[in-house]
């Protein structure tokens, strides 16, 4: 099993693994938001992955994310995936702070590991490691990387996921469940060689090359992009939820107008998961008034995007076969499902 992606125990009130409930956000954690300071312009919310502060001349974009796991890559996986919650801002990401908590049985070269492996990521980003903390626990079964990454923007250019507005495009970057793709393709090998074939399931594992959604995020806010979220957990029907509910209004969206690559298709069809519900980092879920503006800026960049839908008035109204239905939300991710149901293959 891919270990960076093992879902961890419900805990005594029966949460399922996956992040916490919208209503339990609402309830429990978003009231405590300490004093407020005139410097903060993007305040926690639902659907809001950043923080924004005004300290004189460019905003300060500011977003943290964890990862669970010790598996090869996830110091790359951590910086690449906390830069695209700040480039959803329309934000260059600057630097990273990495807080690495580690079990006992840690050595010192898999601290080496990790470091590198982010080292290689923050290069190809053109950020700098700018600090963190490393430490060794011995409640901790597996380790977790908390990575804050940094970045800039200009008053004017900041891009929330509360921008949209009843009319506005929506449009995705690359395809559904890309990272999904690639975790599925790791963690149920033996399960799905046989259906698929080792070919396909080698190129599905390839699609972990596709997590970083920073020049999509960056293209479309050059655009004109009014509203972005990066596409994580519970994929691309948890982030139309997700950019609904920050900016307070419903959507339409087409499944027969959303790219799902073969690789991702074959995979879910051989588990029996819906790949709009499979989490899809390295995907931007776009909202616009002009969509043809937002794509030539993404196509001069190289990043392909396909229009999905259009922002409403209220409702979230997904189409299958020509029938509208209500879209769920909040979404179970589809990766947690099937670890719950199913179960990964052994290690």
């Amino acid at each position: 099993m891919n270990e960076a992606y093992q879902a961890p125990p419900r805990g005594p009130a029966g949460l399922k693994a996956g992040k916490v409930p919208p209503d339990v956000l609402v309830r429990r954690v978003l009231p405590y938001g300490g004093a407020r300071r005139r410097e903060v312009v993007l305040r926690p919310g639902l659907g809001v992955d950043s923080a924004a502060l005004d300290l004189g001349g460019e905003l300060l974009v500011a977003s943290t994310d964890p990862i669970t796991g010790a598996a090869t890559g996830a110091g790359w996986y951590a910086v690449h995936v906390a830069c695209n919650d700040v480039a959803a801002n329309g934000a260059e990401p600057v630097g990273v702070l990495l807080t690495l908590l580690l079990p006992e049985r840690t050595g010192d070269a898999d601290i080496e590991r990790l470091m590198a492996d982010a080292d290689r990521a923050a290069r190809e980003l053109g950020v700098e490691i700018l600090g963190g903390h490393t430490e060794i626990l011995s409640a901790l079964e597996q380790p977790v990387i908390s990575t804050t990454a940094l970045g800039r923007v200009a008053p004017g250019r900041l891009v929330t996921s509360a921008g949209a507005r009843p009319g506005h495009h929506l449009i995705l970057t690359k395809t559904a469940g890309v990272e999904g793709t690639a975790i599925l393709a790791a963690d149920f090998r033996s399960r799905l060689e046989p259906a698929v074939g080792p070919d396909l399931l080698e190129r599905a594992r390839a699609f972990q090359r596709q997590l970083s959604a920073v020049p999509d995020g960056l293209a479309a806010a050059a655009g004109g992009a009014s509203a972005m979220h990066d596409v994580t957990e519970g994929g691309l029907l948890g982030a139309l939820g997700e950019l609904a509910a920050a900016s307070g209004v419903g959507f339409r969206v087409d499944a027969g107008r959303i790219p799902v690559a073969p690789e991702t298709a074959a995979v879910c069809r051989a588990l029996g998961a819906d790949p709009l519900k499979l989490i899809s980092s390295g995907s931007m879920l776009v909202a616009a008034p002009d969509a043809g503006a937002v794509l030539a800026a993404l196509a001069a960049r190289g990043v392909p995007a396909s229009p999905i839908g259009r922002v409403t008035e209220a409702g979230r109204v997904l189409v299958r076969d020509g029938r509208p239905e209500e879209a769920p939300f909040p979404v179970e991710d589809e990766l947690w499902r099937l670890l719950r149901e199913v179960g990964p293959d052994p290690a």
